[in-house]
């Protein structure tokens, strides 16, 4: 398995109403392998991660679930709401790919 994490520098304007909106269309989201997606706010209790105030972590079944994810349409138009609420845009997203549970 896969854990896609994404950890977001929100500006400091960024619309809420529209983030709940796009983690709605991120869990909505119905493709194979895709078993599992979580987001929230990061409470940051070792103060790592201070900019990093949001974000989720989606489950794959292996590399090719999430490769069928990253290319879907439907994601990239919800990735581009997200990069349009952050800091830097695309700068103001961290993204961890960790296979778990065995080989990916």
């Amino acid at each position: 398995m896969i854990r896609h994490i994404v950890m977001l520098k929100l500006a400091a304007n960024a619309d809420q109403a529209e983030l709940q909106a796009v983690m709605s269309g991120l869990a909505a989201l119905e493709l194979p392998g895709f078993l599992a997606f979580e987001h929230g706010e990061n409470i940051d209790l070792e103060n790592k991660s201070p900019d990093l105030p949001y974000g989720f972590i989606c489950t794959f079944s292996g590399q090719t679930a999430l490769e069928t994810y990253a290319a879907d349409p439907a994601h990239q138009a919800l990735g581009a709401r997200l990069v349009a609420l952050c800091e830097g845009s695309g700068d103001g997203i961290t993204v961890i790919d960790l296979i778990v549970g065995g080989a990916g």
